[in-house]
């Protein structure tokens, strides 16, 4: 199989998409359940598809271009889960091959055809974290694009053009998942190592990455909302309050990075064994190597639990193992090796339907799926605010105020003896007030004593905890 993917004729691009979609498509027929990441890019893509405006009618600390991502699809068609497995599925074939064109290109392995970009999506395979569409794995797609500007076109340095575009790609990257600026580091040290005069060259990267926060810095200014954006975005994933709520639990993401955890053990093993020819390629391993250490500090950032956290190792990995992959002096054992990381990549991705759930000890992606909340399961189709950090009441029902994320709306509702708070409840709630309000939080009596004007209008119905405005 090694030998029959080496080659880089067109039919072996056939064969790598027919298994790619061999070792995914079954799943995703079958079905993969609402995530609570994909239930916050539907309820924001719906908010400004209305006409919202991102941090200042929509508390929430989403990056800008994804959360335009998920606007434009919503205005497309509404809620379109399926187009989010078809997009998440194209853009990772899209980054396999990026990289797998960059390898080639740069010559820093003899072998060459479509190995690396087998590997790629063969261990992004491994989990269906990957089958959806996160702000982290857009903006990653761009850290990949990015890469072949950070590599010189000849032996004596960049083109100045070159590196301000690959600083203006990390940045557009970092505007679809900030802790993705730290991509930065890498792009430091490709200068350091590639360029002639290391510190004019980093000063363009640097303004290629600040010229897309400039520009869109300027939009919020000219919106009145730039405080918002600091305050909603900026401010939250910086300290870590809200990034990587959405994903999988760490002890999840740990289990399930276990098998390319081995391969990339294997891969580094082989790899400082084998002797490398250019100083090119010797370069080109250390950046590798740092971009290795940069994708774990990204992870940290998300604290392990960002949705597609194991997008970041695939690039590394997937160079390491181009040499786990080369001749050896007994020709079968890759060979092997390789069929093996299939079968496991699949025992891994269908364990709950082979039933091997407890033989592998990774609990099913399903469990952590969003479901409708039962006690809520007669509200469907209406305009709602839960009180409370509860999402699930949204499956069946649209978010009707700019409270989404509940840790950030506590810079209203955690501070109701505040004046300004008061007012931006008011303001908030008087251009369209939701239908129903679930107070989980048990706000509603101190809400209409303090803002009558507009909760005085609820009351209890039927429901415990659910009051109909009427």
């Amino acid at each position: 199989m090694l030998r029959f993917f080496k080659s880089s004729l067109p039919t072996r691009l056939v064969a790598l998409l027919v298994l790619v979609l061999a070792l995914r498509l079954p799943l995703l027929w079958l079905g993969i359940p609402l995530t609570a990441a994909e239930l916050r890019a539907l309820l924001i893509g719906e908010r400004l598809h209305d006409g919202a405006l991102l941090y200042r009618d929509i508390y929430d600390s989403t990056a800008p271009l994804a959360a335009l991502f998920f606007g434009a699809l919503d205005a497309g068609l509404g809620r379109p889960l399926w187009l989010y497995r078809i997009l998440a599925l194209l853009l990772l074939v899209f980054q396999a091959l990026r990289l797998n064109l960059v390898l080639n290109r740069a010559d820093v392995h003899p072998d060459r055809g479509y190995v690396a970009a087998l590997t790629y999506l063969l261990l992004a395979s491994v989990t269906t974290d990957l089958d959806t569409l996160s702000p982290l794995l857009i903006g990653h797609t761009f850290n990949i694009i990015a890469l072949s500007a950070l590599l010189p076109t000849s032996r004596e340095g960049y083109d100045n053009r070159r590196l301000f575009r690959a600083g203006f790609l990390i940045g557009v990257a970092a505007l679809c998942y900030l802790p993705l600026a730290l991509f930065l580091l890498v792009g430091l040290f490709a200068v350091i190592i590639f360029a002639a005069n290391s510190f004019r060259s980093f000063l363009l990267l640097i303004c290629g990455f600040l010229f897309p926060y400039a520009a869109v810095s300027t939009f919020f200014l000219y919106t009145e909302s730039l405080p918002s954006f600091t305050q909603f975005h900026l401010k939250p994933v910086l300290t870590g309050l809200v990034a990587g709520t959405d994903g999988l639990p760490l002890f999840v993401q740990l289990r399930l990075l276990i098998l390319p955890g081995i391969v990339l053990v294997l891969a580094l093993f082989r790899t400082f064994t084998t002797s490398l020819g250019l100083v090119f390629q010797v370069k080109f391993q250390q950046l590798m190597l740092v971009w290795l250490v940069v994708a774990v500090a990204i992870g940290a950032a998300g604290r392990g639990m960002a949705p597609g956290t194991l997008v970041l190792v695939l690039p590394p990995i997937t160079y390491f193992c181009l040499y786990l992959w080369q001749k050896a002096a007994r020709a079968w054992v890759p060979e092997v090796l390789l069929l093996l990381i299939i079968g496991a990549v699949v025992v891994v991705r269908y364990r709950t339907t082979l039933g091997l759930e407890a033989v592998v000890q990774i609990p099913a992606e399903q469990r952590y799926a969003v479901q409708p909340n039962p006690a809520y399961a007669s509200l469907q189709g209406h305009r709602l605010l839960v009180l409370g950090p509860d999402r699930r009441s949204y499956v069946q029902n649209r978010l009707a105020t700019p409270y989404l994320d509940w840790r950030l709306a506590q810079v209203d509702f955690g501070h109701l003896n505040e004046y300004a708070a008061i007012f931006r409840l008011n303001h908030n709630f008087a251009q369209l007030p939701p239908e129903y309000i679930i107070d989980e939080a048990g706000l509603l009596p101190e809400l209409q004593y303090k803002v009558p004007a507009v909760f005085s209008h609820y009351h209890p119905t039927r429901i415990p905890k659910v009051y109909q405005r009427k």
